[in-house]
């Protein structure tokens, strides 16, 4: 299983400014909680081509940071949105959730 928070990469990212490195997870935090109705507002719709694209979107502000237990359930969930399965994108969603709770948890 991926790990929640690389937390080397993030220092990576933020050439080890601890600051940077909170207002990165927060911002990350804050905006894939912004996304997750428009992903729920997606699948209840059946419309799976913007399903993936948001998923898409978020897996990479994901993995571009560390938090790679989430990208992997979105990459699940675009992978999902494209092959044309609702059901399945619906209970990745509620993963991306647990997984969006383990990212607040985790303190830097």
């Amino acid at each position: 299983m991926p790990v929640v928070l690389d937390r080397v990469q993030l220092r990576e990212v933020t050439l080890d400014d601890e600051d940077l490195m909170r207002e990165l997870l927060a911002a990350l935090i804050a905006d894939t909680e912004r996304q997750m109705p428009l992903l729920d507002l997606a699948i209840h719709r059946a419309d799976l081509r913007q399903c993936a694209s948001l998923a898409h979107y978020c897996k990479g502000a994901c993995a571009n940071i560390g938090a790679h237990a989430a990208a992997a359930v979105l990459i699940e969930l675009e992978r999902s949105a494209k092959n044309g399965v609702p059901e399945d994108c619906g209970r990745q969603l509620a993963a991306l959730a647990i997984e969006v709770e383990r990212l607040r948890a985790e303190r830097i």
